[in-house]
């Protein structure tokens, strides 16, 4: 894994682009008066097979090549394995203790929201900024230390979770907005609440320059590898389901699948 500056600034530059994209979704939901399904269903869909295949094919294979390097082929196998769930376990933790009202994955329409004028949108939009920043966190993670491993690597990833952020920005912007009439305030707090993802790389980059060894590196890869199958499975799935047509979402799922197979081969080394 290359720590030098310049790759370290590229990594963070784009777990940035991908934690402020929530951003473009506080943007179009002050320009957006009714939710399209069919193409949120598709993006969302896409996002979600590109990240399970980058997880399931590269993030998972590569980890298990660290870990055998070190502990030898049938424990390197179980240690990479054992990250993978632990991975899983982590963001499903962090899920579970976030109020269901409040969380992100809990998808809501664009006009659903914008008829209800109520004070509690206030804290609505509030608890779905912490929400989203508590989620995004983890997601930073995995963008840097993919990003440091791989760039075109990493590019994919921020691209994936740059998608399924959009409708994380709408789920914090418009409650705030109709709630205050204010819609600075609501694209700033919706703005800010994806800045979780470049602190979540900048504490790997920490654990990596102080701590960094073989074994560590494969760790936290295949815990990565299984947060974004989490991710995919309880929150990109279910919400383009919700949005669209089935078949839509799984075609987005396919394409997303191509896309990521026809960019590894072309960078393949």
């Amino acid at each position: 894994m290359d720590l030098s500056f310049s790759n370290v600034m590229f990594a963070l530059g784009i777990t940035l682009f991908a934690g402020l994209s929530t951003g473009i979704g506080s943007v179009l939901a002050f320009f957006t008066r009714q939710t399209n399904h069919k193409f949120l269903a598709g993006a969302l869909g896409f996002s979600a097979g590109v990240m399970i295949y980058v997880s399931m094919i590269e993030i998972f294979l590569k980890a298990k090549v660290s870990l055998e390097g070190v502990y030898g082929a049938p424990l390197g196998y179980w240690v990479t394995t054992i990250a993978f769930f632990g991975g899983v376990a982590l963001i499903a933790l962090i899920d579970r203790f976030v109020p269901k009202m409040e969380n992100p994955h809990e998808a809501r329409e664009v006009e659903e929201m914008s008829k209800v004028k109520d004070p509690a949108l206030m804290r609505m939009g509030l608890f779905s900024a912490l929400a989203i920043a508590i989620h995004n966190f983890p997601e930073g993670m995995a963008t840097f230390t993919g990003a440091l491993q791989d760039p075109a690597l990493g590019i994919s990833i921020a691209v994936a979770i740059a998608i399924h952020n959009i409708p994380e920005g709408i789920a914090v912007s418009v409650p705030l907005y109709f709630a205050t009439g204010d819609k600075k305030k609501a694209f700033l707090l919706s703005f800010f609440s994806g800045l979780s993802e470049p602190v979540g790389a900048f504490v790997g980059y920490l654990a990596l320059m102080y701590f960094f060894t073989d074994a560590l590196f494969g760790i936290i890869f295949a815990g990565v590898a299984g947060i974004m199958v989490y991710i995919s499975l309880d929150e990109l799935l279910p919400t383009a389901e919700k949005y669209g047509e089935h078949h839509i979402a799984i075609y987005g799922v396919i394409g997303g699948m191509v896309v990521m197979a026809f960019s590894l081969l072309m960078f393949a080394r």
